[in-house]
């Protein structure tokens, strides 16, 4: 039966609230932080041999703060190097955001940023009709490929834009997570788009495409999505469920069925008073070798 629940997306302010609350109360940031600082170098080092210009598609770049850390430390590492930035985000509270970062932010002349409010197929549309030639050195796509019709096809599309030695990095939930194998049990009543690395590393076999992999690991406190009415416990379920003010649209027995799932061993974890969930993700990196 499909799903009659509002999908949290559909409401952009709330969908932005509930992601910073998300973010807030993860790992998600400090490991995709460290990964930035340890491990970015190494994957664009043949992307930037000889290279005084950088050109990077950000897809689904959201709020920014992700592209400037890289783009920084990228810079530090390359002085010299000017960077071309097209930015695609539908969420106009989070591109708003991003252009306000970058108003607040020093140091960035280096940078020319190209803002599009559309998304992914959107914008892929619209190269096609502008017959749109330029290459691009560094494509990424952070947790976004869940919000698109097709996510073969965009990688696919995406892919064929990287110059020689360019990469696509991307990253999705890992498929061992409980909040997978949540998802797989309520898919229908959720409408939920079940989404996983395993699903895009598959894809990828099928297409006989090379790629690394990285494990990065996240853990997000759920503790107040047990307390009834507590409204930053609702900002947390609804985004985990996807679901527009889940507590109060869900029926009885999906709650139920949810907030056991949550609770179950299989999903997380009680430490000093806490639950834990283990909502590790992994990098997929893409190199264009031709």
């Amino acid at each position: 039966m499909e799903s009659t629940l509002t999908d949290l997306i559909s409401d952009s302010n709330r969908f932005l609230k509930c992601l910073q609350h998300y973010l807030k109360h993860s790992t998600e940031i400090q490991t995709m932080q460290d990964f930035i600082d340890n491990l970015l170098l190494d994957i664009m080092a043949k992307t930037m041999n000889g290279k005084s210009n950088l050109s990077v598609i950000g897809v689904g770049s959201g709020t920014g703060e992700l592209d400037l850390q890289m783009f920084s430390t990228l810079h530090h590492k390359y002085p010299e190097m000017t960077v071309d930035n097209e930015v695609i985000e539908p969420n106009p509270e989070q591109l708003r955001h991003y252009k306000d970062l970058v108003s607040q932010t020093p140091g960035l002349d280096y940078i020319k940023f190209n803002w599009n409010k559309m998304t992914a197929e959107e914008f892929e549309e619209q190269w096609k009709e502008e017959k749109r030639t330029k290459k691009a050195d560094l494509i990424h796509m952070f947790q976004m490929l869940y919000f698109v019709k097709d996510p073969g096809a965009t990688i696919s599309f995406f892919k064929s834009l990287l110059n020689k030695n360019g990469q696509l990095l991307i990253t999705l939930v890992s498929g061992n997570t409980g909040l997978v194998k949540m998802n797989n049990a309520y898919k229908n009543q959720l409408g939920t788009v079940n989404l996983s690395s395993d699903d895009i590393k598959i894809f990828l076999d099928s297409k006989g495409l090379s790629y690394r992999s990285y494990d990065l690991p996240n853990e997000v406190d759920i503790t107040k999505c047990f307390i009834e009415g507590d409204e930053e416990g609702e900002l947390m379920i609804d985004f985990l469920t996807e679901v527009l003010d889940f507590s109060k649209t869900a029926s009885p027995e999906l709650k139920a069925g949810v907030m056991e799932f949550l609770g179950c061993p299989g999903f997380s974890v009680k430490s000093s008073g806490k639950v834990l969930m283990n909502a590790n993700y992994e990098m997929i990196v893409i190199e264009q070798l031709t």
